[in-house]
């Protein structure tokens, strides 16, 4: 996929002319009669201006209501979830929405180009995206963050990461000093965090000067149904949300990657699990210049057992919908022609 974002971008140009049956932006939804491959450069003047979306306006999803249900948006409700979750993760979630493929070209732009880098990937899960680490970076230099004991089991399982340290810890609340590690990895793990915002500014913080984050995630449907499942469900984030934490963060050279299943021929209305890769530069030591007050959620409070239990029912029910999505869009990769919108 190309990348849709391109700090401090002043002139277009596309490569290739224009048919006058229609016009197509490779990694969008905005589609004319044709489909063909369109590829935008960008020449920036200047560093300091503002990350661009580089997109038609139709790609961007309609406004959200401040407030939305996000059944399973809170810890503890992520933490029982994954509890289920974990034992079929690797072979039922993943081929549908995270392959081997995707996050090699999700973890292009964390240029891990160092074997002896130390990396962070926080909300690690069962080790998928680190065995993608481990290829270019030493396994005693990686370390595996997340709050779900069951999924980081899965980790210790697998041979190539038997080196890397595995912990239990909190997203918005690294276990890090500042300035410690040369790369920040998180894929997967935003939709689960109450405070997106503080996550992406813990992880300025534990960069050293020049290191990089790269941040792996969902992104919002355009699609009435879809939208419905996913408001119910998790943190679907847009895509200029992503640019804005990681700039309101402090990070510099802000860029969007969109990433998908092949089969999903570029068209992204029902939104993606795995739908982008941001990453952002960290400018200068220290701890992130950005404010915050106290944190969204106190996982040291009693919660109502009764509303607890409904809501990650109600939660699971709402990602069951995201389990058949994939399957429908293969479906419609093999019986619709090549060269034309899915």
């Amino acid at each position: 996929m190309a990348s849709s974002i391109v700090n401090g971008a002043d002139t277009l140009k596309l490569i290739s002319t224009i048919p006058r049956s229609g016009l197509s932006f490779h990694g969008s939804e905005f589609t004319g009669n044709r489909f063909p491959y369109k590829g935008l450069v960008s020449y920036a003047r200047k560093a300091t201006h503002a990350a661009k979306i580089m997109a038609p306006k139709c790609s961007i999803s309609s406004s959200r209501p401040a407030a939305q249900l996000r059944f399973i948006q809170h810890k503890k409700e992520a933490f029982w979830f994954y509890r289920f979750l974990s034992i079929v993760y690797d072979h039922v979630i993943n081929p549908g929405h995270w392959t081997e493929d995707m996050r090699d070209e999700a973890l292009e732009p964390a240029d891990l180009y160092d074997r002896n880098m130390i990396v962070v990937d926080v909300g690690g899960g069962t080790g998928f995206t680190t065995l993608g680490i481990v290829k270019s970076v030493d396994a005693k230099n990686v370390t595996i963050l997340d709050q779900s004991p069951h999924q980081l089991a899965r980790a210790k399982q697998k041979e190539a990461l038997k080196e890397c340290k595995i912990i239990e810890g909190d997203a918005e609340d690294l276990p890090f000093p500042t300035d410690y590690a040369d790369r920040y990895v998180s894929a997967g793990s935003i939709e689960y965090w109450p405070d997106p915002q503080r996550g992406i500014k813990e992880a300025y913080r534990v960069l050293k000067i020049g290191g990089k984050a790269c941040l792996i995630g969902p992104v919002y449907p355009t699609y009435w149904l879809s939208r419905f499942f996913a408001d119910a469900w998790m943190l679907f984030p847009k895509e200029e949300e992503y640019i804005e934490w990681f700039q309101k963060a402090g990070f510099k050279d802000v860029q969007l990657k969109r990433i998908g299943p092949k089969w999903y021929r570029g068209v992204r209305r029902h939104g993606l699990i795995m739908g982008c890769s941001v990453t952002g530069v960290k400018p200068m030591s220290g701890d992130s210049p950005l404010q915050l007050g106290p944190k969204e959620e106190d996982v040291e409070k009693p919660v109502n057992p009764f509303v607890f239990l409904l809501r990650l029912i109600l939660g699971a029910l709402a990602g069951a919908y995201y389990v058949l999505v994939p399957i429908y869009m293969w479906l419609k990769d093999q019986s619709v022609p090549k060269g034309r919108p899915i």
